[in-house]
């Protein structure tokens, strides 16, 4: 089909050129106000192509005036229209200055500088990433351009006391008139996505840091009064990541100053602006009556996050936003081994992996599947997505696996040394971490350029008289848009392999010389299919297949039930024992789907091992949990040819509830034994019992509604915010006759706490009842809810329509136009959320008939409607390619 109306044009990495111009050095002067900001900018360009015009970037700008080393332009000198300033007949070097107004408080987009909250009570903040700065200023928008930035902050004291921006201090003052002003110096080139300002209201919190270089660095979180009490466990991570990265990756921070801010309104999750990190509250607020335990999990992860953007994508960036993947990748990597070092490996693993699952492989397998490095784009906002974020960390760490933990270090220690201060690309990180091992990494590049989920076939064969056992790998990848044939991948697969009493043989291959052997091995399928023998082998083996998850890979293996129930029993890791309890339940579910029961036979060894772990006092209390959680709709759904959501819903809930009722004697005892946790500890072992306790209370509710009073009495009890919505879930689900009053006495004790209500919000749109939709139609109205704040519009809508496949999906089809009528409304306020939204019509293709053609019906209704944002065309537009 040819280009939606309203999308950009579509840009290839093909095309790439390297600037024309260049920008070495930045002033910009603000005059900041929420009604009327008056931006002045100094460039000092040079000129790289002298053929070259000189076009910038410029939008929702007001050109007030316009000068070359001095000279004021005359109108016909320059040409100002569909986002770009052309000057003409410019040639470099030359110092280029502009005078622009901008409206930050009509900014409803939150892209560039824009007003969070009301002109009263909010704060002005930027937004650059990926192309917001153009909002702010005609510049070279593009992140292979770095340059260094002074930036002088002028605005009324009394409305903004709190005056910040990239860099360090460099000076502050008093000015006529009530006005206030401040200088910031940010010695490192950086593109123009990473510029940042603050000003406003805000309290804040400091402590003292001193890196490992020496270094003395003020660590200051900034956050509006009423929360600024809750920003205590951010401040812990921000230390713990400041020394892990040094420990674990030498990496030490390099500024005077690290600022952390804290806003309600953001469309992402944070922003790594160099010294000056912007976060969505949801990601930076926690104490425990008003979060819970993951929201400090969260924190802590994206913190850390954010924190290792420093180097990974702020020291060394991005030569164009094709590698996007380069500095997003590489971080969620870092950010997933930091977290793991701090709190449980074993549950970020296992979260990881079923994030993959259900947001990245559905995403491979429709109409919006990409590679991790698109070869195009027509908006750039919208390649944000779990391919680029997961997948991209997959590839990272299945490199970190193959190279091993030093070699890994060795190459990330070349890599950051190469490119410091440089734009840099997929090839570059590649050949960094090669040389650094002496091998040739270039194979792998195949895993940035493809598409698609790979598939996994392993069959075993034990030979009695030669001892040995072979095992037999094969992959396979389907066809993907714009790419029907497919390479073979290197792909890491970790084995184990255990005889009948669950031990660990010692691996040796076929060939090699004797010495000490290993009970795990990582071989390297490089090709269509392989086999590798393993040798004094005296009996068939259980193979351990993938262990850790060393692929982003659909695994399809022979192993009996009884086999994998062996591994989930007796396997000495935490993630390899749930991933064989995992593969036990997806069995159950296929069962489920196809006879209406599962076998009794298959269900007889999934709850013996569940029942193992339940009673065994020195598994993680976390993994039990996690074992007890059946995975949710939209993974078990992944792989199906036509899907038909009440189906899946019901088979899994006979999945789910024959675990509930096969173990409620097991379940009553472990959940009396956690009764003495203290309420509001935060340690990982604590949360993890907690986590325990609470499944088990979620499971005995749905083997009998007698249980009721259990969750009851925990609601009123609770002393932290992670017990009371557990229980007020458990309440909810089982259609208790208190479940009503209940929803209303919290959102009477939390109100005036957004973070918290979008809890409540998200609750009962993830109601998995068809009801859902008519629910969250009416909360749609409801005074907390406001459509121009993406956290309210991700808990309700964005629960609903990507987490509640049962309701969304309704066959009346009322779920498709409730969702519909709102992705129009948010395109002419916020067109990221919007776009985001839309994704949850993606795959309409993969659906039922019925189902399928009502969902064709929204999107066409939708793509037809005037005046589209690029955003939203280009999403509508790449979900009916081809139709």
């Amino acid at each position: 089909m040819n280009e939606p109306a309203g999308a950009k044009p579509t840009r290839f990495l093909r095309d790439y050129r390297a600037p024309a111009w260049r920008i070495d050095e930045v002033e910009l002067d603000i005059d900041l106000d929420a009604a009327a900001t008056i931006v002045h900018a100094r460039l000092a360009l040079r000129q790289e192509d002298a053929a070259a015009p000189l076009e910038l970037d410029a939008e929702a700008l007001e050109l007030l005036e316009l000068r070359v080393d001095g000279r004021m332009l005359d109108a016909g000198e320059f040409t100002q229209g569909e986002g770009r300033l052309v000057v003409h007949g410019a040639r470099g070097p030359l110092v280029l200055e502009s005078r622009v107004r901008i409206a930050p408080e009509r900014n409803t987009a939150l892209q560039g500088l824009y007003l969070s909250g009301t002109r009263e009570h909010g704060f002005l903040l930027t937004q650059c990433e990926a192309e917001g700065f153009r909002r702010i200023t005609p510049f070279l928008d593009r992140s292979d351009v770095l340059a260094r930035y002074t930036v002088t902050l002028r605005a009324e004291r009394a409305r903004y006391p709190v005056l910040l921006a990239n860099g360090n201090a460099d000076g502050a003052g008093e000015l006529d008139g009530g006005r206030h002003w401040a200088r910031f110096v940010d010695p490192h080139p950086k593109p123009s996505y990473l510029f940042a300002l603050v000003a406003g209201r805000l309290e804040s919190i400091e402590r003292a840091f001193v890196t490992a270089e020496g270094r003395r660095v003020r660590l200051v979180i900034h956050a509006e009064a009423d929360a600024i009490a809750r920003c205590g466990w951010a401040m812990q991570c921000v230390e713990h990541a400041m020394r892990w990265d040094e420990q674990r990756f030498g990496r030490c921070y390099d500024l005077d100053a690290f600022h952390v801010v804290a806003t309600h309104d953001f469309t992402m999750g944070a922003m790594e602006n160099k010294g000056l990190n912007i976060f969505n509250a949801k990601y930076l607020l926690a104490d425990p009556v008003n979060a819970t335990d993951d929201d400090h999990r969260h924190v802590l992860a994206v913190v850390g996050h954010e924190y290792f953007h420093n180097w990974s994508g702020n020291r060394v960036t991005c030569r164009d936003w094709f590698q996007l993947c380069l500095k997003e990748g590489l971080t969620v990597y870092r950010e997933q081994e930091f977290e793991s070092d701090l709190a449980s490996r074993t549950l970020r693993r296992i979260e990881d992996v079923r994030l993959l699952w259900r947001a990245q492989f559905s995403e491979d397998a429709g109409p919006l599947a990409h590679p991790v490095r698109p070869d195009r784009y027509s908006e750039i906002n919208n390649f944000y997505t779990a391919t680029v974020y997961e997948k991209g960390a997959e590839i990272v760490r299945m490199l970190a696996v193959v190279l091993g933990r030093d070699g890994f270090r060795s190459g990330l220690d070349l890599y950051f040394a190469r490119h410091d201060g440089h734009a840099a690309t997929i090839e570059d990180f590649l050949a960094a971490l090669g040389d650094a091992n002496g091998v040739d990494l270039s194979p792998w590049l195949a895993w940035y350029e493809q598409a698609g989920t790979p598939q996994l076939r392993a069959s075993g064969r034990h030979d009695a008289a030669r001892r040995c056992y072979e095992l037999t790998l094969e992959q396979h990848t389907a066809p993907t848009p714009g790419q029907p044939h497919k390479r073979a991948l290197p792909i890491p697969v970790a084995v184990a392999l255990f005889d009948r009493a669950g031990r660990a043989l010692p691996l040796r291959l076929d060939g090699e010389a004797g010495g000490s052997a290993t009970s795990e091995r990582v071989l390297l399928l490089a090709a269509d299919a392989a086999t590798f023998r393993f040798v004094d082998v005296d009996e068939p083996p259980t193979p351990s297949l993938l262990r850790g998850f060393s692929a982003p890979v659909r695994l399809v293996q022979d192993t009996p039930p009884q086999a994998l129930a062996a591994i989930a029993r007796h396997e000495s890791d935490g993630f390899n024992r749930w991933f064989a309890s995992d593969a036990l339940v997806r069995r159950l579910f296929a069962q489920a789907l196809a006879h209406g029961e599962p076998d009794a036979t298959l269900f007889s060894a999934w709850i013996g091992c569940v029942a193992g772990a339940l009673d065994e006092s020195g598994v993680d209390p976390a993994l039990v949990a996690e074992m007890l959680t059946v995975a949710d709709a939209g993974a078990l759904a992944d792989g199906l040819d036509e899907i038909d959501p009440e189906a899946v819903y019901q088979a899994r809930t006979r999945v789910e509830t024959g675990l509930a009722l096969a173990l409620a004697a097991p379940l009553a005892r472990r959940h009396a034994a956690l009764g003495d946790i203290d309420d509001l500890a935060v340690d990982p072992p604590t949360q993890a019992r907690r986590r325990l306790r609470n499944a088990c209370l979620a499971a005995l509710c749905r083997a009998d509604v007698a249980h009721a009073p259990l969750a009851r009495a925990q609601y009123e009890r609770a002393r932290n915010l992670t017990d009371r919505l557990a229980a007020l879930g458990a309440l909810l689900s089982m259609r208790d006759a208190t479940a009503g009053a209940a929803l209303a006495d919290f959102a009477t004790r939390h109100a005036g706490d957004a973070l918290v209500l979008d809890k409540w919000f998200a609750l009962q749109a993830g109601e998995p009842d068809p009801r859902a939709c008519d629910r969250v139609a009416s909360l749609l109205a409801h005074p907390a809810f406001r459509w121009s704040n993406p956290n309210n519009v991700y808990a309700l809508l964005g629960a609903f329509a990507l987490r509640n496949p049962r309701a969304f999906h309704r066959a009346d089809g009322d779920g498709y136009r409730l969702v519909a009528d709102a992705i129009v409304r948010l395109d002419a306020l916020t067109p990221q959320v919007a776009a985001r939204l839309a994704t949850a019509f993606g795959a309409w293709r993969r659906y039922e008939p019925v189902r399928r053609a009502l969902m064709h019906r929204e999107l066409e209704r939708m793509l037809g409607r005037d005046r589209l944002s690029p955003d939203l065309a280009d999403i509508l537009g790449r979900s009916l390619a081809g139709d």
